[in-house]
């Protein structure tokens, strides 16, 4: 064997430094090597949050062409969604919350009409029915997530609007569609026993069976509009489209709910909706055209001020794109509460390539992992790839100080 020289040797440990330097930051932005550190302020829980994974068939993001044949019939972004499954899997979440629009949807999931009176209702009529297309897609999302259940992240669903709304009814809620919901989702709103079982602990205070009533609603919100506590924290999911009241939060409801939480002590309190409060207007969009509940700034305003009165974080989608903002920063006096938009979770992407002045983040798929610490700190990291698939990024980190009440 020939010796090598003393410069040769330094030169070749170096550049084999170099190499493993290189490698071992790759591997760290990578989807399996994103586990969250337990530093010395101890973690009391942490949970993870996205939306809007679903694909579109008519409009996918150019990004995705050519669509699959399998997500041409399942309506997943499937490339996109399972690789932030599996990272949120490595980063050891207790919870995924799913804001909305998992699925296509948008029809009206009731018991299809024959297609000839005469013949009844047969096969055809039933395998091409919304009925059909609604348990289909519902199946091929709950079969994606299923191994984070069985890694220890408790998957909880929050209602979207292509969930409950039919696009050919003008885009408005079907009783069906809750309907749908409950018997494709409820089993896991909530599994006492399952929770029990990850955690060893059940949920608190868990209540889903908010009727409507409060809000003079004319449908069961049961298991659409729900919350319960965990660790000394308070979540609440809602429906921001129920029937004959679309685009608007359960604010009745809220109300009594987070007044009775805030009555319990608890630490914090996170609210989950599908549907913003305050939209991004990115660079290129409409600002006349909100598309969150601002769309009735008064009902909008009633539902913000219960966010901040309480300290709350908000959590949303509906918009495919990724933003952090504090709506009332500014105002006199100012607000501190954070709405955290993460509709990034594979839909096609609301801003487009081509539009000029678009942050690096606005074509990103992005996911938030949100750490609570035993001190009261809520610490918010957004994790994201860009529209090529690139390397996994941290995007943005914010510090949530406790709630002001």
């Amino acid at each position: 064997m020939k010796l090598q020289s003393v410069p040769r040797l330094r030169r070749t440990a170096r550049r084999a430094c170099s190499i493993a330097a290189t490698c071992l930051a790759a591997l760290a932005l990578s989807g399996s090597a994103l586990a969250e550190p337990r530093d010395d302020d101890d973690v009391v829980l942490s949970f993870a949050t996205v939306g809007d994974s679903r694909q579109d068939p008519v409009s996918p993001d150019p990004t995705t062409l050519p669509v699959s044949g399998q997500d041409k019939i399942w309506l997943q972004n499937t490339k996109a969604w399972s690789r932030i499954i599996d990272s949120i899997k490595h980063q050891n979440a207790n919870f995924l919350f799913f804001n909305g629009d998992m699925i296509m949807g948008y029809g009206k999931a009731g018991v299809p009409a024959a297609s000839d009176a005469t013949a009844g209702l047969t096969v055809a009529d039933v395998t091409k029915s919304d009925l059909m297309a609604f348990y289909k897609q519902y199946a091929y999302w709950r079969g994606m997530v299923a191994p984070l259940m069985e890694a220890g992240t408790y998957v909880v669903p929050v209602p979207g609007n292509h969930e409950v709304q039919c696009k050919a009814c003008g885009k408005k809620a079907q009783v069906e569609n809750e309907v749908a919901w409950r018997a494709n989702m409820g089993d896991l709103i909530l599994d006492e026993d399952r929770f029990t079982a990850l955690f060893g602990e059940p949920a608190a205070f868990p209540d889903v069976g908010n009727t409507g009533a409060a809000d003079n609603l004319s449908t069961d919100q049961s298991q659409l509009t729900y919350s319960f506590d965990f660790r000394g924290n308070h979540f609440v999911v809602i429906n921001t489209d129920p029937v004959g009241h679309d685009t608007h939060a359960p604010v009745q409801w809220l109300s009594d709910d987070l007044a009775a939480a805030a009555a319990r002590g608890v630490d914090h309190i996170f609210v989950f909706g599908h549907k913003p409060a305050y939209s991004y207007y990115y660079a290129g969009s409409d600002p006349t055209k909100p598309s969150g509940l601002d769309a009735d700034v008064a009902a909008r305003d009633q539902f913000w001020s219960l966010i901040e009165q309480y300290g709350a974080t908000y959590f949303c989608g509906h918009e495919h794109i990724f933003n952090m903002m504090q709506p009332l920063a500014g105002a006199t006096p100012p607000g501190h509460a954070w709405q955290v938009l993460v509709g990034s979770g594979g839909s096609p992407f609301d801003a487009a390539a081509s539009n000029v002045g678009l942050t690096a983040t606005d074509r990103m798929y992005a996911w938030a992992l949100v750490r609570v610490h035993r001190n009261g700190r809520i610490v918010v990291k957004a994790y994201g790839f860009d529209d090529s698939f690139g390397a996994t990024q941290l995007i943005r980190t914010v510090e949530i100080p406790a709630a002001r009440r």
